[in-house]
């Protein structure tokens, strides 16, 4: 018997609004685009509230769609389109797949209809039959960049300094200038609470210990990445452009120790950015088994570095 509808109709969660985190974020001798003074220099507002945040959204519909496997094999890839300061409100949506397919559609919207992100969805192992994750579709679209300034130091394939990069997260650990809070002081102010994340709850979980949120997941593994050992030239201000984050064998856990290894897959660019995507492996740090894995456009912008025109030049770079 054929179905009655083609499409299930998308999931919708509420509006929300998602906190700043990362005013005292800092780097490079410098404050972030997150800070209010320097996104006003960029011509910001304000200071943008980072990318991931976003990603707390969708934990709930994405576990209504998948149950207990989004947080123990889910896949979340999303290109951001525009940023969102405090005080703005943001809903997230999820298209879940059509029938034979693996993909769910996600997007968050302003209350405005102003697009945030837009991407993908899954479980289980990498998808394939021609079906590409949101980040996977933009690598493989990527064109060699012309010259890169800030950049160009950075190597496709070059690997992290130190290997491996050990970091954990406990609920009240301080996690480094990068991340200048706790995921204690997260969770006091995540637009999705749930017990499982936190150390009364967790025993409650279906892996009986407390669960790292997947956007925390990004906070764990930006904690070392001073550790990278991936220069670029500066001062300059970067920006997260597009993320995935990938878990092979979730959860991960509060206060347990874990492993990084990076490496840089591909390098571009745009007329305002230039792109290093980076590939963070999660190693748990007792058993070594491959449990999570991170795809990252970290993009930084030219007109943020006050030497670029000149340096562009020195190049022998044409326009």
């Amino acid at each position: 018997m054929s179905q009655a509808f083609d499409q299930v109709p998308a999931l919708c969660g509420p509006f929300r609004q998602p906190r700043q985190m990362l005013a005292e974020q800092f780097y490079d001798g410098h404050k972030s685009i997150h800070d209010d003074e320097m996104a006003a220099g960029l011509g910001l507002r304000a200071g943008p509230i980072e990318g991931p945040t976003h990603f707390s959204q969708f934990d709930p519909l994405l576990y209504q769609l998948f149950g207990q496997s989004w947080f123990e094999t889910g896949c979340i890839s999303a290109h951001y389109q525009n940023m969102v300061v405090e005080g703005e409100e943001v809903r997230a949506f999820v298209q879940p797949p059509a029938a034979g397919a693996r993909l769910a559609r996600i997007w968050a919207e302003k209350r405005d209809g102003t697009p945030v992100l837009t991407g993908t969805a899954s479980v289980g192992a990498e998808v394939e039959n021609g079906e590409r994750s949101e980040i996977a579709q933009r690598i493989a679209k990527l064109r060699a960049p012309t010259q890169l300034v800030i950049y160009r130091d950075l190597k496709v394939g070059q690997q992290g300094a130190v290997k491996p990069e050990r970091v954990r997260m406990g609920p009240d650990q301080h996690m480094g200038d990068h991340y200048p809070f706790t995921l204690a002081d997260k969770l006091r102010v995540i637009t999705e609470p749930s017990p499982w994340y936190t150390p009364e709850g967790g025993p409650g979980s279906p892996w009986c210990r407390a669960i790292i949120p997947i956007e925390m997941i990004s906070v764990l593994l930006g904690s070392s990445t001073g550790q990278s050992g991936f220069r670029s030239r500066g001062p300059a201000v970067g920006l997260f452009a597009g993320q995935q984050i990938r878990l092979i064998q979730g959860p991960l856990f509060v206060d347990h120790p874990y492993e990084l290894e990076r490496e840089i897959v591909a390098l571009s660019e745009s007329a305002r950015t230039e792109s290093a995507w980076i590939r963070t492996r999660v190693y748990d740090g007792v058993s070594r088994a491959l449990v999570a894995e991170m795809i990252l456009n970290s993009a930084v912008l030219k007109a943020s570095y006050a030497a670029y025109d000149s340096e562009a030049l020195a190049l022998g770079r044409q326009g």
